[in-house]
């Protein structure tokens, strides 16, 4: 008798309840966006998400060697470029939105008016992304290239794993500034916190992000819904909010 009320109480259950969750590989950028987004999309269509927040190129690895994630949204578009061209993909890339670079720092002293002479001239840690997995630690490097400031920094520079564990030394003190994300500092979680100042656009190469079903999304058509989501007004409103440029 129990097992048949409990068969008949699993039938009468909407199909999205009984659905596996979209597995989502974030760039870590996006981890305070996507939340929002990955939230928006579930009370619309009842379909769970199950996000995972990381650095670009180490997504990449991972998608290479057999991991299952359905959707990724990368920090630029050499990522999903390298798993389209090896076969990793169901779709050309699309991108969703552009970043901006900004230098952040907890400093009360901090002068963002004058940034690159306050960099020149503070003493402690510089964070910055891993330029060899992380798009904003890449376009960091080429910011102070630009600025001619490589050589004064370089000594000082903490490298984070992703842009999420940059802003986390910041956040500590571990470093006195950090080139992160605009997303992440003007986030409700962290926008009363610390100073931060945009980097110029013309410094550094234009983050454009884009994303890729993957593979495993074959047998999940919510991956496909969640991809098309990412492209609706209700999400570009979001990601506006986050100080994302839309394509």
């Amino acid at each position: 008798m129990k097992k048949t009320l409990l068969c008949t109480l699993l039938a009468a259950l909407p199909m999205t309840a009984l659905a596996a969750p979209v597995k989502v590989a974030v760039a870590a950028n996006m981890q305070y966006a996507f939340a929002d987004i990955a939230n928006a999309f579930t009370h619309d269509t009842g379909v769970a998400v199950l996000p995972s927040y990381s650095s670009s190129g180490k997504f990449t690895a991972q998608v290479m060697a057999g991991a299952p994630f359905e959707l990724f949204l990368s920090a630029d578009n050499t990522f999903p470029q390298k798993l389209q061209a090896a076969g990793f993909t169901l779709n050309a890339p699309k991108t969703y939105a552009i970043g901006t670079l900004v230098l952040w720092s907890l400093d009360s002293g901090f002068d963002g008016a004058h940034w690159q002479q306050w960099l020149k001239n503070a003493s402690g840690k510089v964070a910055i992304a891993n330029p060899q997995t992380a798009p904003y630690g890449t376009e960091a490097m080429r910011a102070l290239n630009y600025y001619h400031l490589a050589d004064t920094v370089k000594p000082r520079l903490v490298t984070g794993d992703s842009i999420g564990q940059t802003a986390q030394f910041v956040a500590s003190g571990a470093a006195q500034a950090g080139f992160v994300a605009k997303a992440q500092v003007i986030s409700t979680q962290m926008h009363d916190q610390g100073h931060w100042v945009e980097v110029p656009s013309q410094s550094y190469t234009p983050i454009v992000q884009d994303m890729a079903l993957l593979k495993p999304a074959e047998t999940n058509p919510d991956a496909k819904r969640l991809f098309d989501y990412l492209q609706s007004p209700a999400a570009r409103a979001i990601l506006q909010r986050y100080g994302y440029r839309l394509p």
